[in-house]
């Protein structure tokens, strides 16, 4: 366990919307942070938030560990930039995995290539307090778990990118290493791709009821909020079985909403498609 009075940690993009949420608790903790804003806008919320704003190159390449929380489309420049500023031995955590994916990362030799995820407060986390409904995120007082990759770097650099991944989403119940890959498989495929979708999808349906069937919107949500969570724990936990009529419905709801070749999201042709999209690439190249 490395103690975090020694090292020293950049967050590069500390006034955007995930740099404020690492930055707060980077602030929290014993580890030395230096933090980086070009945004007029944002750089002013750093300095609202009572930090004290550092320039890329003394703050990159003075740190033992780079958080980049800036977008995904700006990944590729930015690591082209601070390069030749990076130390050897230093870490770099990127917050999301499309990038690394697709090749877009400026990498150089002894420098680790980290990505975290932060996977978000459970639905089916046991909250015991206020500040812990309040925390839907996650990242504040409501506990949660970090899918992470890594690109490149040793075992200690993993050990100690592990231990401030835990300090930048906690609190942080495990942090779960996976390839490249599996994280781009998680997200975008399975989390935004379906899971995001199908929760848009679900606001969308009870939209309609509201003002296209008419139903009334208290009752609208009163049975559907309630029914989304008991379908959530049937199917993913087991709690009760779906009863027969149910599973009727259900087959009809798949047949008219779901299209049979709903499995080739998981194909790598369909990943390095949703990727290129987000990415606004034309094609993922490699």
């Amino acid at each position: 366990m490395t103690n975090p009075a020694d090292v020293k940690v950049a967050v590069v993009g500390a006034g955007g919307k995930m740099g404020t949420r690492v930055s707060n608790n980077f602030a929290k903790s014993d580890y030395q942070a230096s933090y980086v804003e070009t945004s007029p806008a944002a750089a002013e919320r750093v300095k609202d938030a009572g930090r004290e704003l550092t320039d890329l190159e003394t703050a990159v390449s003075g740190a033992d560990v780079i958080v980049l929380a800036v977008p995904d489309i700006a990944l590729g420049p930015v690591t082209e930039t601070i390069a030749p500023m990076l130390q050897q031995g230093s870490i770099v955590i990127t917050l999301d995995p499309a990038a690394a994916y697709a090749g877009l990362l400026k990498t150089i030799d002894g420098v680790a290539y980290l990505c975290a995820h932060p996977c978000h407060p459970s639905v089916f986390l046991e909250r015991t307090s206020p500040e812990q409904w309040a925390d839907t995120f996650g990242g504040q007082a409501a506990p949660q778990e970090v899918v992470a990759a890594r690109q490149s770097g040793t075992d200690a650099q993993q050990a100690l990118g592990d231990e401030v991944i835990r300090c930048m989403y906690g609190p942080v119940i495990d942090v779960h290493w996976v390839t490249v890959k599996q994280l781009a498989q998680l997200e975008p495929t399975l989390v935004e791709t379906v899971g995001c979708m199908v929760g848009q999808f679900l606001k969308d349906v009870m939209d309609h009821a509201i003002n296209e069937v008419g139903i009334p919107e208290p009752a609208v949500k009163a049975i559907f909020y309630g029914h989304v969570y008991i379908a959530l724990t049937n199917a993913l936990r087991g709690s009760n079985p779906f009863s027969d009529a149910c599973l009727l419905a259900m087959d009809y709801g798949r047949e008219a909403v779901i299209k049979d070749d709903w499995a080739r999201i998981w194909d790598d042709e369909d990943l390095d498609r949703v990727l290129a999209k987000m990415l606004r690439l034309e094609k993922i190249e490699r």
